[in-house]
Formats: C-alpha cells, structure tokens, sequence
C-alpha cells in the first residue's frame, strides 16, 4: 500500500495560507543553504504529488515556467517530472505533464491510489483535501514547516475538521533561518 504524506508550511500561528489565500510568508524566509538543500532534495524524489484545483492551478502556473526554472532548478525539475494527480469537480482537463485529473468522490479516488502500485503520495498545499482525507484515516503522516512569522488571521489546512486528530511527533529538525520542520504520524 502506498504511503500517502501531507508536506505543508504553516506560520508560527498555525495558518497555511494568509488571508489573501497566498502562501508566499512560506518563501520569505528561505535563505538558509541547508534548508534550500532539503527542499530540493525533497523535490528529487520519487513520489507523487495530489492536489486540489487551487493549488494546482497555482503550482502549474507556476513550476513549468523558466523563471522556476532559474529560481529553483532542482525543484522545479522535480515538480514537472513527478506524476501529479489533481482532484477537481470543476476542472475539464489538464495541461502540466504528467497530471491525471480525479474527477470522483475524494475518499474513494484515494483508496484507489494507496491501494495500487507505485512511490508514496505527497499533498501539497491543497487544505481542503487535508481536512477531507484526515477524519477519513488516509493519511499517514504529516511534514508541516513551521515558518518564524505571525501572520493574524488565514486558513488552517484543517479547517472544518469536527473531532480530535491525534497525532505522535515522529522527528523534528530546526534549521538557521528559522524554519522548524515536525513530522507526527496519525495514533491508530
């Protein structure tokens, strides 16, 4: 069975997104060699990726562009080779490489995909797929940076979730510029 993991930046007052629905407070901060490092190092990988509509319509407007590529070449190499899955109620099609379009019930289309062959699966971004596929059990860890910033008022990627979630701190790692990287697993 396939793992499927949420990597997500959250500000220090627990917001994935500010009130504007941007995440740019996540990029603000990052010039920390090492930390540059684990991100590429994460976009080498072999997984795939899931999204919802917004954040892939923001990730492929985005990651095929030559300004990624010269800001950001091994991730943005990474974000185009990977297979992406995008669900979507709204979408008709999809035009970055490697993406297949999900267009059924959430819960049931990630059943399909952690019970096939293939890498694990990273959700990027994409909260209301987070606070959909957690009460459901699917997912099995979650990677949140923890940026140094307050940012008042956006959204969680948990938002509406109704019961308690708990979770065991698998690992932690602090870097220079002051991104905290937890890892906790779901307590089953």
């Amino acid at each position: 069975m396939r793992n499927l993991l949420v990597f997500n930046s959250t500000s220090l007052d627990g917001y994935f997104t500010d009130a504007n629905g941007e995440m740019r407070f996540a990029y603000n901060n990052q010039q920390d060699e090492e930390f540059n490092a684990f991100s590429s190092s994460n976009a080498s990988g072999d997984g795939a990726l899931l999204f919802g509509r917004k954040t892939y319509e923001l990730m492929a407007g985005w990651w095929p562009t030559p300004a990624a590529a010269q800001a950001m070449p091994a991730v943005a190499a990474g974000m185009n080779r990977l297979q992406k899955y995008v669900v979507s109620r709204t979408l008709k099609s999809v035009t970055w490489q490697n993406t297949t379009l999900l267009t059924g019930d959430l819960i049931s289309e990630v059943r399909r995909l952690k019970s096939g062959p293939g890498p694990g699966i990273v959700i990027l971004g994409s909260g209301s797929i987070v606070a959909q596929l957690a009460p459901a059990g699917l997912i099995d860890e979650y990677q949140v940076v923890v940026i140094p910033a307050v940012l008042g008022k956006g959204r969680t990627m948990f938002e509406g979730i109704a019961q308690q979630l708990p979770l065991r701190l698998k690992s932690t790692r602090a870097f220079k510029n002051g991104n905290v990287v937890l890892s906790y697993e779901p307590v089953r």
